[in-house]
């Protein structure tokens, strides 16, 4: 395995799991997830020779799988894929944490992918200036969304 082979296999170990986190904010689905997570590694492939690292690599990541997951879910088409084992499997756990995180997790797929891609970065703790990095849009763009979203996911807790 050559240096560029074992460079990608590290960032991909120690991003997976936010890699998989977005995949999963896209579909409800396991299997659709896995296929989501594959197409996200291909494109980060496809990307890593070309990354010049004029932002965090963890941002790149980040643009990367919402970007595929978008165009995936615009595309609606499913190909036949090889699954991967990501080592976590948040569809099967049952405690009453992650029946918590479920439910919020289902809100806020009800929201448009845009929006969901904010409030999933907002909940990773990712400031506002790397969201709006990531996302394409001002800081003060991410405040007014975060505020919209809020508000939506209230409305939905109501209902």
């Amino acid at each position: 395995m050559n240096t560029l082979e074992q460079d990608f296999e590290q960032m991909v170990r120690k991003h997976r799991s936010t890699i998989y986190t977005v995949c999963f904010m896209f579909s409800k689905d396991s299997d659709e997830v896995n296929d989501l997570f594959q197409e996200v590694l291909i494109n980060l492939w496809r990307g890593f020779r070309d990354f010049k690292g004029e932002s965090r690599p963890a941002t790149w990541i980040w643009r990367v799988s919402f970007n595929t997951c978008i165009s995936q879910e615009r595309k609606k088409k499913r190909t036949a894929s090889i699954p991967l084992d990501m080592g976590i499997d948040l569809f099967n756990d049952r405690d009453e944490d992650t029946r918590q995180i479920q439910m919020l997790y289902q809100r806020i797929h009800q929201l448009k992918p845009f929006d969901r891609a904010i409030v999933l970065l907002w909940l990773e703790g990712m400031p506002y200036e790397e969201i709006a990095a990531i996302v394409g849009i001002t800081v003060k763009n991410v405040s007014v969304h975060l505020y919209r979203i809020k508000e939506e996911l209230k409305k939905m807790s109501n209902q």
